[in-house]
């Protein structure tokens, strides 16, 4: 159970309702005791009556004495068992409403590389199944140890005050059981691991295909995909059926092993009974005692198992939970951002494919000033920006703002001071408002729509039904690729950010609509530092300073008109452009 040991944070968080809950359970099961033993002294009762040791009125102020014991213990045990629920199961639901967010707040922590080297579905096994199969541990199988630990104690001390010899007998199978179940229980760990990896694969997998069914349904692949799917879903079902396999062995076995009990009680039981060592109510106690005990140890098998597959579960978890960030914060010192950005002979490889990017790439743009990045598709462009955001550290050469290294400056000041718009736009299942609030959680709807309007997609909005109130994503409209890049660019704008980043973001727009939103980003990024990365030269012509990229190097820099005046790419891509247009 080493893994779990995280979970034991969770415990001392809750650990005064977990010891009412304790003590609840400790009542409820003290209560359940009283029965077999009231039982037991109404058999004798009858027996004495039979005999004609006591009178019939005498029976019938035993027996209804021992009713109204037993209806009103059961009753005590019932409403105990409830208060046991309403607080062993429900710390277990904060404990998994707590590991989530652990889970979760990991995850938004970790760096870009590790999103680029796992999978989306394997990310949501671990923070869904994952945890809620270590829920079981904590509570299910936490209140179910203790009912029979306490069931057992109690139990087993009252029969051993009462019949040691048959006592004795009646617990021989026990032990094989504990053998049997600690053997199991490695089995059931080992297999438990493997069908929750099966698991992962198998969401990993459906959540590809739907994320990716307009693909699917144009190459006309989803025979194909259903054959994928039927494969992992059949060795998935194998790996499962292995396990419940080795589940099943649990309960026969301890049916088995009860009814020896039983047997045994019977038959050793009867003997004492006749040589007179022991009364005939003990023995009904006792088969009572041994078949209560049946579903406590019942539990036993279960809890191992649920225990075994928490365990496995946890490993997973775990697993991302010691991933360290790459990305971290350096200091606790707030950072005031006014904008002054420069790359001193930055050189960028990827670490996840070796990928030189940049190579030696030394730029200063000031607060008011528009730098340009263009070139060829590979070129190390959407690099810089992603270098810009501290998304990666800077391995060779320096990155300062400021005058300061951008590893020394707070993360989230840095990073709340960037509006960033990517190459592949992204929009939430949420409203085109809320989408447009993600910059600015607090802004107004008059700040919104004149966001919308800088960004030229306020006309658009304006034309759906619901305009700002308009659904986006699997409950609601989805926008053409323009719409969204433009509702993302509003997104940036209003955050007011003092480092505005645009990567290829006009893409997907038309050229009068392209120099609308130039026009108005002119006006808004007076005093902003601007990184402006395009394939057009019709996005860039008029930035403050240009810079050509190939293969992570700069191969030319200066402004629209300089490029012009002298020979190389910009020169060429300037008149390719300008004869499509003319066509």
């Amino acid at each position: 159970m080493k893994e779990l040991r995280f979970v034991n944070r969770f415990f001392f968080t809750y650990k005064w309702r977990l010891i009412l809950g304790l003590i609840i359970t400790v009542i409820a099961t003290m209560f359940r005791i009283v029965v077999p033993a009231k039982i037991g002294d109404s058999m004798d009762a009858v027996k004495a009556k039979f005999d004609g040791e006591i009178s019939q009125s005498a029976l019938n102020d035993a027996l209804l004495e021992n009713i109204l014991i037993i209806i009103g213990a059961a009753l005590l045990s019932g409403f105990f068992t409830f208060l046991m629920r309403q607080t062993i199961i429900v710390v277990s639901r904060y404990v998994e409403f707590d590991l989530k967010n652990v889970v979760f707040q990991q995850y938004e922590k970790l760096s870009l590389n590790f999103y680029k080297n796992n999978r989306t579905g394997d990310l949501m096994s671990r923070i869904s199944e994952d945890v809620g199969k270590v829920r079981m541990y904590a509570g299910p199988a936490l209140m179910y140890s203790t009912t029979t630990i306490t069931l057992f104690i109690v139990a087993i001390s009252y029969m051993i005050y009462t019949a040691p010899l048959l006592t004795l007998y009646a617990v021989a199978p026990l032990p094989i059981l504990s053998i049997s179940i600690y053997r199991l229980s490695i089995a059931i760990h080992k297999r438990s691991t493997v069908v929750q990896q099966y698991l992962s694969k198998l969401t990993t997998f459906t959540q590809e295909s739907f994320s990716g069914i307009s693909v699917i349904k144009s190459y006309g692949i989803e025979g194909r995909t259903q054959i994928d799917f039927e494969e992992l879903s059949n060795t998935s079902k194998e790996k499962n059926i292995n396990l419940t396999k080795v589940q099943a062995l649990f309960f026969p076995l301890m049916i088995l092993l009860i009814g020896a009990s039983n047997l045994l009680v019977v038959y050793v039981g009867g003997n004492q009974y006749i040589e007179g060592t022991i009364e005939f109510g003990t023995i009904v106690e006792f088969l009572i005692y041994v078949n209560m005990l049946t579903w406590p140890v019942a539990i036993v098998g279960w809890v191992s198992s649920m225990v075994q597959q928490a365990e496995a579960s946890q490993k997973r978890i775990n697993e991302f939970l010691s991933v360290e960030p790459q990305i971290i914060n350096n200091t606790n010192e707030r950072s005031n951002i006014e904008g002054t950005l420069s790359f001193n002979n930055v050189s960028f490889t990827y670490p996840d494919t070796g990928i030189t990017a940049l190579k030696n790439v030394t730029f200063t743009v000031r607060p008011g000033e528009t730098l340009a990045i263009i070139g060829n598709t590979g070129s190390g462009k959407s690099t810089i920006l992603e270098l810009v955001a501290r998304l990666y550290d800077v391995e060779d050469g320096s990155y300062s703002i400021d005058g300061i290294l951008a590893k020394n400056l707070h993360l989230e000041d840095l990073r709340n001071s960037i509006g960033y718009v990517p190459q592949d736009a992204f929009l939430f299942s949420d409203t085109i408002e809320n989408n447009i609030k993600f910059g600015k959680q607090d802004a107004t709807h008059d700040q919104v729509v004149a966001a919308a309007t800088n960004a030229a997609v306020h006309k658009n909005i304006e034309g759906f039904t619901k305009k700002y109130e308009t659904v986006l994503g699997e409950r609601g409209i989805t926008l053409s690729g323009g719409q969204k890049q433009r509702v993302s660019i509003a997104r940036a704008i209003i955050k007011d950010p003092k480092l505005l980043l645009l990567d290829d973001c006009l893409s997907a727009v038309d050229t009068e609509t392209e120099e609308e939103i130039l026009q108005n980003l002119s006006k808004i990024t007076e005093n902003k530092t601007t990184l402006i990365v395009s394939h057009r030269v019709s996005s860039v012509k008029s930035a403050d300073k240009i810079i050509v990229l190939e293969e992570g190097a700069i191969i030319q820099q200066g402004t629209h008109q300089e490029l012009l005046n002298q020979d190389g790419y910009y020169k060429e891509l300037f008149n390719k452009q300008l004869k499509e247009k003319e066509i």
